[in-house]
């Protein structure tokens, strides 16, 4: 069986890296898997890079200026949102037409478009579509947070000025989609169980079947290993507590920081004495911007692509939080239980998947600073610090291992060949 993985990036995002570690998997387990992005990064044989840079560069353009003027010239959510009003045909490529399975993941930003999208679907092969966000069951955005418009239809909506109105981009939009999807048979993977049950009330996937199969991890990487050595080659300090948050951009205001930095006021102001033993380490993008505002020492990282240098620092930690206001199945949790550090995050996406609460970390009230510094404090100083690390591992072995969901997606490829009565 041969697979072809399509997703914008190669490596930036945490769809890319779901991605890439799918392909990795399925190639370890019998199937052939090959990836098509239109941004290529590393020299992967494995890995096609769409050709035509200047092509991609307009495609990206042409949809950003287009939002830009539908937001009155505003750039406030210009990439809260995606229309598909632009992008590549790779149907006319040669690794879609070897394939036997196209395999759709994180396909925005001008990589594919709606018409791109339903040459794919008229073409005859068969289609599997994994959500690592909402978008494909929304019209435009990839947030709904707590808007319920696109279980009846999209329509007024809050990323456009003023919310809309009852015909709006959003409107226009869903409809040119649900006439994409409309009479096709596309097998949709959500990377939860909470996206999957968000997805079946889309009023555009009615039609379609919704499962949900986890990410996969590589635990031959991502494993415990020795604390002390992994803050030495990071120049952490030995003899504090490491509070470790991390996101592709630190002051991305869905990932939630402003909510770390009242939960450590809080801690400082409730118990001082953790003011001299705690810090707080920032992996990401923009890391520098927001180590003044913490109470603790902070020691921002900035973004980083080396994975061995990612471990460490996941090693490093006494314990990881994602306070972020919507997550689907975060690789960031997944990756801290792997090398046995306790997560702490807010109750919302698939996060309670992934914790269980006071078994391997703490699950917060939503929004709540409060609960998320209760939540810190517990894991830092009143539980059993060994017995949360030991469960984290087994959890990621026994739900994410790379085997298991090579299985599961192998089982989705073959029901969708029979679906279209494809012969391989």
């Amino acid at each position: 069986m041969r697979v072809l993985i399509v997703n914008t990036s190669e490596r930036t995002g945490g769809a890319a890296v779901a991605a890439r570690r799918l392909m990795e998997a399925l190639n370890g387990h019998g199937v052939k898997a090959k990836m098509l992005v239109r941004d290529k990064e590393t020299d992967s044989l494995t890995v096609v890079g769409l050709k035509g840079k200047w092509w991609q560069q307009w495609c990206f353009l042409w949809e950003r200026l287009v939002i830009y003027m539908y937001q009155h010239c505003s750039r406030k959510h210009l990439f809260e949102i995606d229309i598909a009003n632009a992008g590549t045909d790779i149907t006319r490529l040669p690794e879609f037409k070897e394939a036997d399975v196209i395999h759709l993941h994180w396909i925005n930003q001008g990589m594919l478009s709606l018409s791109g999208i339903r040459k794919i679907l008229r073409s005859g092969k068969p289609v599997v579509w994994t959500m690592h966000d909402i978008w494909p069951a929304t019209a435009i955005c990839h947030l709904t947070l707590d808007c319920m418009q696109f279980k009846t239809g999209c329509h007024h909506c809050r990323y456009l000025p003023g919310g809309g109105s009852s015909n709006d981009l959003s409107t226009q939009i869903g409809r040119r989609k649900l006439g994409v999807l409309s009479g096709q048979s596309i097998i949709f993977v959500a990377c939860s169980r909470w996206l999957e049950s968000e997805a079946r009330q889309s009023a555009l996937l009615q039609n379609q079947k919704v499962t949900n199969i986890p990410n996969p991890l590589d635990t031959h990487i991502y494993k415990v290993t020795d604390k002390l050595e992994a803050r030495r080659r990071l120049h952490l300090p030995a003899d504090k507590q490491v509070v470790l948050f991390v996101s592709q951009r630190a002051t991305n205001r869905y990932k939630g920081m402003d909510y770390l930095t009242e939960a450590c006021r809080q801690l400082a102001a409730e118990h001082p004495e953790m003011t001299q033993r705690t810090c707080v380490t920032i992996l990401g993008g923009h890391s520098e911007e927001v180590t003044e505002t913490l109470p603790f020492q902070a020691f921002p990282l900035g973004y980083v692509n080396d994975e061995r240098r990612i471990v460490d620092v996941y090693n490093a930690a006494d314990v990881f939080v994602l306070p972020s206001l919507s997550e689907n199945l975060p690789n960031t949790i997944m990756e801290a239980m792997a090398c046995g550090v306790p997560c702490v995050g807010f109750k919302v996406g698939g996060i309670p998947e992934m914790i269980d609460h006071q078994k391997n970390g703490y699950v917060a009230a939503y929004r709540d600073a409060e609960d998320l510094a209760r939540g810190l404090h517990w894991v830092l100083c009143e539980a059993d610090g060994k017995a949360l690390s030991k469960a984290a591992v087994s959890k990621v072995n026994r739900c994410y291992s790379q085997q298991s969901v090579a299985l599961k997606y192998t089982e989705v490829y073959n029901e969708a060949i029979a679906q279209k009565g494809y012969k391989l």
